[in-house]
């Protein structure tokens, strides 16, 4: 518990007490007032019920002129909208009602039914199906609910006994208003009917007599200003006829004809029904105005006290502050000292701590000294004292934090200095094995040339890796921009199965800047090689590349076991982000690939596989992208009606018998190298470049033709690829690769057919190839690669020293 907690609880705890009995003196008076609010609503609907009962008569009037032919259905239509309107006032009365009295409640559901059934009751008036007397009973039954109600109301909790007479008054005045009601209905039908029948005379004297006691209950039970105005009310002419006419009525016997006209009997009827509902809407406002005035009064005295209450709560809550404040002020200045650098300032500390050349040559002591202490709340006491200690605190985890960032520093260096070493050991190697291979003849012993050389370009990836890691960049800078295809076959040359790297479909006219080839190839390089290690051996990897927009994607896919959505989501985290550190070891070709991606601006995301397997999506921005490039391939011809030009899906061909790849069929262009872009990995000799210097894609790869696999000793031989027509794409795979249609085994070249592009260079003209392949054969195809070696060599000179690195951001 908080200190500023404690002292409010030392405060509050003999407050307590004092609340509670408040609390105690405060409830009566609060539940008062809320019971005075609760009777309000209860009388505001009463009063709607009340107009809503004046409806329902003139309705009941209405339909039993139109059912006994005294009236037209235009009547009854306008009297059953202002129904309608007056049950909709009532409805949203009642809806927040509660605490309502128990007989109230009642009324108020059957009041609900009635007005659910009242549809049905209206067709058999418009129908004529219905009797006037069940129609009278009908509506008698509803507004009888009606008063029913407005008399329960009185029976509510806190209700005052005067306010009670009055409520109930009020409810009287409405039952003679349906006794005067009933009688209208009474005489329409014995008018209807020729004259009255015992049963309508006793009903109308009993309507008379109802009346007259119903008056004289609410002159009993309300107040003399009541009875004065009911009696004013009912002293002008429309009353003295309506009463004239009803006493006419009377002395008209059984079976006799009466000899008031319906119309003179509707119309003094409904004049004595309005001046009777004024007198109610006028006694209806005087019991809400009292019943306001109880509610206001209740409440402002529950106010009052409460008022009383809250003012001692913050008189004392005053004074716990004034005494306090000191303290508190001085406690929450160090916790939010100690919040600024636990959340702000701390992590910022390590985050410069973390970056490559922070230290500046400075001590770990220096660098915690130069942070300063982050808390100013010191002093002799115990609060000043702990300021002093977390000061202590902050000034150790800085100079561990230093310390630790020297060590990563230390660290970084040793892997530098090991990674030049590296190359430099690579470059000798591969220097030694280009002189071994520029006079080699034996196809055996060239064999595990080509094996050794294409090692040395993995330990050179390698060793570029550890480079990256220790936050330095390769410092080979291209002098021109290249193809995405040359990039991506480079990237496979640097992986140990590069046979089973398959180029998919390929948008022409893509190419990576000239700065950013190698780290592109490299990028590639490390997915390629996890692809192919985590995938069966049988299984080819595919490689697609597509515009998209100023964009462009290169997407891998492998058919292996695929990765938990978990674990892919970890890793995807970590491409987006890469770790200042030096990363963890076993899984160092993921912070190379995250590091060298946001060295460019490229995205590199690990996809789920609609089958086996995983995409590895390389999306590359405008920046590193060298857009209608020049290639020396012709784009083939997409699918119809395709706009964008792809180069032909060819996967690299595996070796074939003996350790030499299948022959194929090279198609040159003048001008250019007889070796297609994107040629299978391992093509050599015909497929050197023609000016004899020997192309290197990436700062890792090794020429093309010095790059031999390793799996079941056997060694592929000079294989440039053809072009794929469009027509022998057979169909999409479930990667979103194509694939190729089966050729007939005649459509193959014979397995002992040379193009030009295979002769050995400096040869006037193209001789005619062996029909069998022989040790001449094999012994030409290797000396031609072996004079490209040696001229590449040459213009290459790897005198020139591996290890000028240059140093970039982590």
């Amino acid at each position: 518990m908080k200190i500023n907690r404690r002292l409010v609880l030392l405060v509050t705890a003999p407050l307590t007490v004092a609340v509670a009995f408040s609390v105690l003196a405060l409830a009566p008076a609060t539940n008062q007032a809320l019971q005075a609010d609760r009777l309000a609503a209860m009388v505001e609907a009463a009063d709607g019920a009340a107009e809503l009962a004046y409806r329902l008569q003139r309705e009941r009037a209405a339909a039993t002129a139109l059912v006994s032919e005294q009236g037209d259905a235009e009547a009854f239509r306008l009297r059953a909208n202002a129904t309608d309107g007056s049950i909709a006032g009532f409805r949203s009365l009642t809806k927040g009602l509660s605490a309502v009295p128990g007989s109230a409640r009642g009324a108020l559901d059957r009041i609900e039914r009635f007005v659910e059934e009242m549809p049905g009751l209206r067709a058999q008036v418009r129908s004529g199906s219905s009797t006037v007397s069940a129609l009278a009973f009908g509506y008698r039954i509803v507004i009888a609910d009606l008063n029913s109600y407005r008399d329960g109301i009185a029976q509510a909790d806190g209700v005052d006994a005067d306010i009670a007479d009055r409520i109930r008054a009020a409810a009287a005045l409405s039952e003679a208003a349906e006794h005067t009601a009933q009688q209208q209905v009474t005489v329409a039908r014995a008018q209807a009917a020729g004259g009255f029948t015992i049963a309508m005379q006793r009903t109308f004297d009993a309507g008379r007599m109802g009346y007259t006691e119903s008056t004289g209950a609410m002159f009993d039970l309300g107040p003399g200003a009541w009875r004065t105005w009911l009696e004013r009310t009912l002293s002008g002419a429309k009353a003295l006829e309506a009463r004239r006419l009803e006493d006419e009525i009377g002395r008209t016997g059984t079976g006799k004809d009466i000899t008031v006209t319906p119309k003179e009997w509707q119309k003094a009827a409904n004049d004595r029904q309005e001046l009777l509902r004024s007198v109610e809407k006028r006694v209806d406002a005087a019991v809400l105005a009292e019943v306001s005035d109880v509610r206001t009064t209740l409440i402002w005295t529950a106010g009052a006290e409460v008022a009383l209450v809250v003012l001692t709560l913050v008189g004392v809550v005053v004074v716990a502050i004034r005494l306090g404040r000191v303290m508190i002020r001085r406690l929450r200045d160090l916790r939010n000292a100690a919040h600024e650098v636990a959340h702000s300032g701390l992590p910022a500390v390590m985050s410069e701590l973390s970056q490559p050349g922070a230290l500046r040559g400075a001590t770990p002591e220096e660098v915690a000294r130069r942070t300063g202490d982050p808390v100013s709340t010191t002093g002799e006491d115990e609060i000043g004292e702990v300021g002093e200690a977390f000061n202590a605190v902050h000034h150790e985890a800085v100079r561990l934090a230093a310390q630790q960032a020297h060590v990563h520093e230390q660290l970084a260096e040793t892997l530098v200095g090991v990674a030049r070493r590296g190359a430099r050991l690579t470059a000798v190697m591969v220097s030694e094995l280009d002189t071994v291979q520029r006079d080699e003849a034996d196809p055996v012993r060239m064999k595990t040339l080509f094996a050794l050389d294409h090692l040395a370009i993995r330990m050179e990836r390698n060793t570029n890796n550890l480079l990256v890691l220790g936050g330095y960049g390769n410092a080979r800078v291209r002098s021109a921009d290249v193809g995405c295809s040359t990039v991506i076959v480079a990237a496979a040359q640097q992986i140990e199965r590069f046979d089973r790297v398959s180029l998919g479909a390929i948008e022409s006219g893509i190419g990576i800047t000239a700065r950013a080839v190698h780290d592109v190839a490299h990028i590639l390089a490390e997915l390629l090689d996890n692809a192919t290690r985590y995938s069966p051996p049988d299984k080819q990897v595919g490689v697609a590349v597509w515009r998209l927009w100023d964009r462009a994607v290169v997407q891998i896919v492998d058919e292996g076991v695929g990765i938990p959505a978990e674990r892919r989501a970890v890793h995807n985290a970590a491409l987006l982000e890469p770790r200042a550190g030096i990363g963890d070891v076993r899984s160092m070709g993921l912070h190379v690939v995250a590091r060298l991606a946001a060295r460019h601006g490229i995205v590199v995301e690990l996809r789920d596989s609609s089958g086996p397997g995983t995409i590895a999506e390389v999306t590359l921005p405008a920046k590193v992208l060298a857009l209608d490039l020049k290639e020396d391939r012709a784009p083939t011809p997409g699918p119809l009606g395709s706009e964008a030009g792809y180069e032909a899906p060819r996967p690299v061909t595996p070796p074939g018998p003996g350790g030499h790849r299948q022959p194929a069929t090279a198609r040159a262009r003048p001008g250019h190298d007889s070796t297609p872009v994107g040629a299978g990995v391992g093509a050599a000799g015909a497929g050197a470049p023609a000016g004899g210097e020997r192309e290197t894609p990436s700062g890792n790869a090794r020429p093309r033709g010095s790059t031999r696999e390793r799996d079941h000793g056997t060694t592929p031989t000079p294989h440039p690829v053809r072009d794929e027509p469009v027509s022998r794409v057979a169909g999409v795979s479930s990667a979103g690769l194509p694939l190729r249609q089966p050729r007939a085994p005649q459509q193959w070249p014979a397995a002992g057919k040379r193009t030009g592009a295979e002769q050995r260079p400096g040869a006037g003209a193209p001789r005619p190839a062996p029909r069998r392949r022989d040790s001449r054969q094999v012994s030409d195809v290797l000396a031609a690669y072996a004079q490209g070696i040696n001229r590449s060599t040459n213009h290459r000179g790897r005198s020139a020293p591996d290890d000028t690195t240059e140093r970039t951001e982590k």
